[in-house]
């Protein structure tokens, strides 16, 4: 069982300021062992990894203990920016 979850926020929509998916600034996504529902499968892909290093135990260099780090999901004209932050599990 997992110890904690990961939580994904939608923080910034570059370009035109939409998402085509539908994404707004605030939106918020939580892993578990499982996908969140909702969540634009182009942006899933570009954060899987990124989550279960997170979900696992693992951190990345450029970041502190416990600090959120970012992504963005794969599209070219308008990415949406992702904060992820691991949190305990309840």
């Amino acid at each position: 069982m997992l110890r904690c979850k990961v939580v994904a926020t939608v923080v910034e929509i570059r370009g035109e300021g939409r998402c085509s998916y539908g994404h707004r600034v605030g939106d918020t996504f939580e892993f578990t062992e499982f996908t969140p529902g909702g969540l634009c499968r182009f942006a899933y892909g570009s954060l899987q990894a990124a989550v279960a290093t997170l979900l696992y135990g693992g951190r990345f260099p450029w970041a502190g203990e416990d600090e959120p780090t970012r992504w963005a999901c794969p599209d070219p004209d308008r990415p949406v920016i992702f904060e992820l932050r691991r949190v305990p599990a309840q």
